[in-house]
């Protein structure tokens, strides 16, 4: 499967993966976009980029988002304006800004526009996540679960706890937002080019062996003292988990 396919069937799943939490990410500085998307990804968040105003909102528009981060100073349309519009055309989402202006009527300007928090660069990117999941948590349902499940393994995708059989499992960053991503797709084959976009946010080298290395570490924690493997290689395709038995 080659780059624009991998792409054409991230986007297919991105519509399909009801359950995951999608963040839209409107921010222009290509380096912290990085950062941020890479970042979010290791906690096994969905990220849509978009690099300047008028695009952010079209996506705000047309797709469906849990959050979105969105920076203040875009080219175009600036921050506030593309939340103004979103916010008068019915959108609801919770919306984190994200600028270097750090006055009290900077952050007075954002809350009047429809922001729901304010982060002043430079920022910490854990404050960024705890406030991110801040936001989440306040706008969902209280009875809606944020606990993923197959078989007997139970992901908590907030309190970031992986349990099998009851007993509970420690995973690292990467391994927790692999984890995560198979969930969201549990059942339907991933390729190791989509694997590489979601789940590390950026461009490898095809020929990396970092996805191989990953599922190996993943599968000697989940799987290997269990009654039976969740997590299979489909030859020459890529990877899925689910109950089918050996």
């Amino acid at each position: 499967m080659g780059l624009e396919d991998g792409k054409q069937e991230l986007q297919k799943l991105w519509c399909e993966c009801a359950d995951s939490m999608k963040i839209l990410l409107v921010e222009d500085d290509a380096r912290t976009a990085d950062f941020i998307v890479t970042g979010l990804a290791a906690e096994g968040f969905t990220v849509r980029h978009a690099a300047d105003g008028s695009t952010g909102m079209d996506l705000g528009r047309e797709e469906q988002f849990d959050a979105a981060v969105i920076d203040i100073m875009l080219p175009g349309l600036d921050g506030l304006s593309v939340v103004e519009r979103l916010r008068a055309s019915g959108s609801t989402m919770p919306v984190l800004f994200l600028s270097a202006r750090k006055t009290v009527e900077d952050r007075l300007k954002g809350f009047k526009a429809g922001g729901d928090d304010y982060l002043v660069k430079p920022f910490s990117f854990a404050e960024l996540v705890a406030r991110l999941r801040a936001l989440l948590r306040r706008s969902r349902p209280a009875q809606e679960t944020n606990l993923l499940a197959v078989a007997d393994l139970e992901v908590d995708l907030l309190a970031h706890k992986v349990r099998r059989a009851g007993q509970e499992i420690n995973l690292q960053q990467r391994e927790f937002a692999l984890l995560a991503y198979l969930l969201h797709n549990r059942g339907r084959v991933v390729s190791k080019m989509m694997i590489l976009e979601h789940v590390w946010g950026y461009d490898f080298d095809p020929q990396t062996n970092v996805v191989e290395a990953c599922v190996c570490r993943l599968r000697d924690k989940i799987d290997q003292d269990a009654a039976h493997r969740l997590i299979r290689t489909v030859r020459g395709v890529g990877y899925v988990l689910d109950e089918t038995r050996p």
